[in-house]
């Protein structure tokens, strides 16, 4: 579960790549209300409906009887607004979060053969949880020390349900500033403290202020379930202010805060700047291309407009990591009208293609290097020797494909057994991934619209859409960029190869997994 929990060090294929069942009701039923004011269109709206009725059929979270039948039942439905059934689908979510993890651990308490999958149970638990406001440190923390303590299954799910069943806290965090323009204007607000305050709260909750300067600050009382959580509150409040702060005449962007946050209760100051996203495009060092900013091509553009989806607040985040999809997939030939692929949906499309086929190679080539025997065998060997990732990946295929999963030495399995399918069957599995990538797009895609047509930034599902697609996003723009500068192809010559290779490979043609987004030969 770890795996999922990730930190900005997780490379993109360990992470999670969908948001939990709850929320993408919750998502759904706040669709309705966009779609009556023109924001989303009725085929986007119609999609949504569609894919989220297919992925809830295997959420053991949903029971088994009466409240299943019910939400079976209205997603059968339009759920317009205002309607019956989206009034009805409200109530009916009151009653599924509240019971959700405590139903999968009755689904989690049978016989070892008759679970589910753990890397599903696992993805599922860990996507709820980050649904409902924890932070990903916190989380990790609590995964860590069930794995130290060795515990089952169903201890984990039951340890989740209790953390599901936690009410919300009240933190106080103290956001200090270096700048204060309009000083008074901070000066009569209830939780402004002055300088010398700000240095005495520090010291009563067990800081230390040696060397510490500050022009005064604030203390917001936040409800959250963990500090961290009230931390990442505090900063987007601060982002707020700094907003506005831009817009002053003389001192424009005057308020400039401290590098750190304090939670009262919390040892450790928590730095200012949160951890990026994961919007990771590596070819930029591999292909010596970080420094060559001479040129102007429209890929300079999209990493410019992406450049804010690693730390930027949320709404810049969402529209700049769209903006950057829709400028390199995008073309005046693509479908018009209102039909599923209309519109700028075929962008969202065409990237999840690009990430799939990306996929396989990229988990292959982590596996190889991850391969590590008591003592060195023919595997690692080999592997030592490549020059290529595309070969220790080909090397680490043939071996799941003879072998197994146990055909690698890992501390942890899971990846291999995720491997050991692909190669088994890959275009059922890359159909499937590639079906999670293009959610977790169109996502993105629609969460772009409600803040951009809608003017809301304060979406249900704005903070999860960008921590599934912000790291996807890296993906599909490395492998773009990495193909311009090996052989100046065109984002949507990208698109079209990766779009014919999930639907060649392993066929008549001998495509392999780990070439789908090579030349053909």
């Amino acid at each position: 579960m770890s795996d999922f929990l990730a930190d900005e060090r997780t490379p993109w294929p360990r992470r999670l790549w969908d948001i939990g069942s709850v929320l993408a009701l919750e998502e759904l039923w706040e669709a309705g209300h966009w779609q009556a004011h023109n924001v989303l269109s009725s085929s986007a709206c119609d999609w949504q409906h569609h894919e989220l009725k297919a992925i809830l059929g295997r959420d053991a979270g949903l029971g088994d009887k009466d409240l299943r039948r019910e939400i079976t039942n209205l997603l059968s439905k339009p759920l317009l607004d205002p309607s019956p059934e989206r009034r009805r689908l409200k109530e009916v979510i009151g009653h599924l979060r509240p019971g959700y993890l405590d139903r999968w651990v009755t689904a989690i308490a049978v016989e070892e053969a008759n679970r589910v999958k753990p890397e599903r149970f696992s993805r599922t638990v860990a996507a709820h949880l980050l649904d409902l406001g924890y932070s990903g440190l916190h989380l990790r923390n609590w995964a860590r020390g069930l794995k130290t303590a060795r515990v089952t299954a169903t201890d984990i799910a039951e340890s989740a349900a209790e953390l599901a069943r936690a009410r919300t806290q009240t933190f106080d965090v103290l956001v200090a500033l270096d700048k204060v323009p309009h000083r008074e204007l901070a000066e009569p607000l209830p939780n402004w403290l002055d300088k010398g305050k700000v240095g005495a709260w520090l010291r009563e909750h067990g800081h230390n202020t040696a060397g510490f300067r500050t022009g005064g600050g604030f203390v917001h009382q936040l409800q959250a379930l963990d500090p961290l959580g009230a931390a990442d509150q505090a900063r987007q409040l601060l982002d707020r202010m700094t907003a506005r702060s831009e817009f002053l005449r003389g001192r424009r962007g005057g308020v400039l805060p401290l590098p750190f946050i304090w939670v009262a209760g919390y040892d450790t100051p928590v730095p200012l700047e949160p951890p990026a996203r994961g919007v990771d495009v590596l070819s930029l060092v591999y292909e010596g291309h970080l420094y060559k900013v001479d040129s102007r091509e429209r890929i300079d553009d999209a990493l410019e407009l992406a450049a804010v989806s690693n730390r930027g607040p949320l709404a810049p985040a969402v529209a700049g990591g769209w903006a950057a999809v829709e400028s390199l997939l995008v073309h005046p030939d693509d479908p018009r009208g209102d039909g599923e692929r209309s519109g700028k949906a075929v962008a969202a499309d065409r990237m999840a293609s690009i990430i799939a086929c990306s996929w396989p190679r990229a988990e292959l080539t982590t596996l190889a290097h991850r391969h590590a025997p008591a003592q060195p065998d023919a595997l690692s060997e080999a592997v030592a020797a490549c020059t290529a990732n595309r070969e220790r990946a080909r090397l680490v295929a043939d071996a799941l494909r003879a072998g197994g999963p146990e055909a690698l030495a890992l501390k942890y399995t899971a990846a291999a057994q995720r491997m050991a399918a692909l190669v088994q069957n890959p275009g059922k599995q890359l159909a499937e991934v590639n079906h999670a990538f293009r959610i977790a797009m169109r996502r993105l895609y629609r969460t772009r619209n409600i803040i951009l047509h809608g003017g809301a930034t304060q979406g249900v599902a704005l903070d999860a859409s960008l921590r599934t697609a912000a790291p996807l996003l890296g993906a599909g723009l490395d492998r773009i960029v990495h193909a311009s500068y090996t052989e100046e192809l065109d984002p949507l010559d990208l698109a079209a190869r990766a779009e014919v290779a999930l639907q060649l490979v392993d066929g008549e043609t001998g495509l392999a997994t780990v070439d789908l987004l090579e030349p053909p030969r």
